[in-house]
């Protein structure tokens, strides 16, 4: 099975302007099919920007809302699948998600973020209740969490356990968690025997200072590509054969002995 070539658009975009949002989608569309990508990864919120406060309600839209639909067009016009966060209405309720469209424009998946980050979104968003949303792509399966989601092993190994070969994390990592970049998603792919891709904002933004160090981290821990702390668009690789022999060589999920684990729930 051949590679699954990824990239990584580690960017804010400009809070609140969803079509200026929107358009940094597309050229980074067109370089990432330009260079080979078979999916694009934007981070948290991108669509409409993460610290809009009390613009949340105003620009949240449903799962197949108008994003959703130019997305889908993003993804047909350049042959390629993309993943992006954006802001869910469904009723009354508003949830902090994570899109997945196919580039035939299907929409693959959506996850609704299970654990809130700080009062910020504690206070605009609901949480979701699916730890586990997946999807198929190019025979590999997809897992999607959101920033706050990986940081919590149970999530991961969830998705190990369900089988999911590549994660996507939509990001909005802060000053002072850049350890989290740094060192604890190479942790989480390396014991859960799987790709990461953790994808973040940069910048300033509102009260929070975005820290980039978006990477693609793989079943040995080690990082296939990093972006720096600015705007960047990084690729790597997805490499289904190196995945199965790292999983036979630290069969963590064989040699689990869940009955010892109850008091975990």
């Amino acid at each position: 099975m051949p590679s699954l070539r990824t990239a990584l658009l580690q960017s804010s975009g400009r809070p609140g302007a969803v079509a200026e949002n929107l358009k940094t989608l597309d050229e980074a569309a067109a370089r990432a099919a330009g260079a080979g990508a078979r999916l694009l990864v934007a981070p948290e919120l991108f669509l409409t920007g993460y610290a809009i406060g009390d613009a949340v309600p105003v620009l949240a839209e449903p799962a197949d809302g108008p994003g959703a639909q130019a997305v889908a067009e993003i993804a047909v016009r350049h042959g390629l699948a993309v993943l992006y966060g954006y802001p869910e209405r469904d009723g009354e309720r508003i949830f902090n998600a994570s899109r997945l469209i196919g580039a035939d424009g299907v929409r693959l998946a959506n996850y609704r973020k299970t654990h809130l980050f700080g009062c910020f979104e504690q206070e605009w968003f609901t949480p979701g209740e699916q730890t586990v949303v997946q999807a198929d792509l190019d025979g590999i399966r997809i897992g999607l969490l959101i920033c706050y989601d990986v940081e919590f092993p149970e999530n991961v190994r969830a998705h190990a356990l369900a089988g999911t070969d590549l994660l996507l994390v939509p990001t909005a990592q802060m000053h002072p968690f850049q350890f989290v970049a740094e060192s604890v998603v190479p942790v989480r792919a390396f014991e859960s025997q799987m790709y990461v891709a953790y994808v973040n904002r940069t910048g300033p933004e509102g009260e929070f200072e975005f820290v980039g160090l978006s990477c693609l981290a793989g079943p040995d821990g080690v990082v296939r590509t990093r972006a720096g702390r600015g705007e960047e668009l990084v690729i790597g690789e997805v490499d289904p054969e190196f995945l199965a022999a790292s999983r036979a060589a630290n069969p963590y999920l064989a040699d689990r002995r869940p009955g010892l684990y109850g008091s975990l729930a």
